[in-house]
């Protein structure tokens, strides 16, 4: 299948059911990776009518950045509850075609299979680009589950009596965040590799430095479209 095929431009509710249900079909929840040397986060800001994927690439295990990459582009499709992948996902396909070093697995700041359909933008990124992806949330897209009180513990999150994720505590004094596997990574694999990543804040390593970055960028291309506004010159736009 072509890359175009998980965004299509028919965008009819039944059009977009269908895919993400291809793409839950598709999505494997076992692991399928080698070890880990390199390990990516991407997360999304947003600038007036554009969308700003940042994505950093990082040694495993270690606090070393590789590389970064990003891409922006107009949005096309509204905000729409569970079906997020249709507006952010074109964007970090793009920052992703630009990494000279492709990782061993991609975070991605959003729901995996803890998804209505199975389909979140984890599961959707994974299964188009055929990359082992894990999704982080700040809050529960769908299931139930005990929130842990000990940093470091998790319990699972059940949705339709099957488990499809984990709250996982990574910080005093701030709510569990969710983990959950998105493609070619096992529940176990998925909570394990975020707890590596813990450096003392919220967010595991590379998804903090992932929102540092995109909102830099943000700021960057904030200048320079304050500074453009009054040209009909779009060639900031990455």
């Amino acid at each position: 299948m072509q890359i175009s095929d998980f965004f299509p431009e028919e965008s009819s509710r039944e059009n977009l059911l269908k895919v993400q249900h291809m793409v839950a079909k598709r999505a494997i929840i076992k692991d399928d990776f080698k070890d880990i040397r390199f390990i990516a986060a991407a997360d999304q800001a947003f600038l007036d009518n554009r969308i700003i994927s940042g994505i950093v690439l990082m040694d495993f295990g270690s606090p070393e950045i590789i590389e970064c990459a990003f891409s922006i582009a107009p949005i096309s499709f509204p905000y729409i509850p569970t079906f997020l992948s249709f507006r952010e996902g074109p964007a970090i396909v793009n920052a992703f075609g630009k990494l000279k070093t492709k990782p061993d697995l991609l975070l991605i700041d959003g729901a995996g299979i803890n998804h209505p359909r199975g389909a979140g933008l984890a599961t959707h990124i994974g299964v188009a680009l055929d990359v082992p992806t894990a999704g982080i949330t700040k809050k529960k897209l769908c299931g139930e589950g005990v929130e842990p009180s000990n940093v470091g513990e998790a319990s699972p999150l059940v949705y339709m009596d099957k488990t499809v994720g984990w709250l996982l505590k990574s910080r005093q004094k701030s709510k569990p965040i969710v983990v959950a596997p998105g493609h070619r990574v096992s529940l176990e694999s998925s909570l394990s590799i975020v707890k590596a990543c813990l450096r003392g804040h919220k967010l595991p390593e590379p998804a903090r430095l992932a929102h540092e970055y995109a909102n830099m960028v943000k700021r960057e291309q904030g200048i320079k479209y304050s500074e453009k506004r009054f040209e009909n010159d779009n060639s900031f736009i990455s």
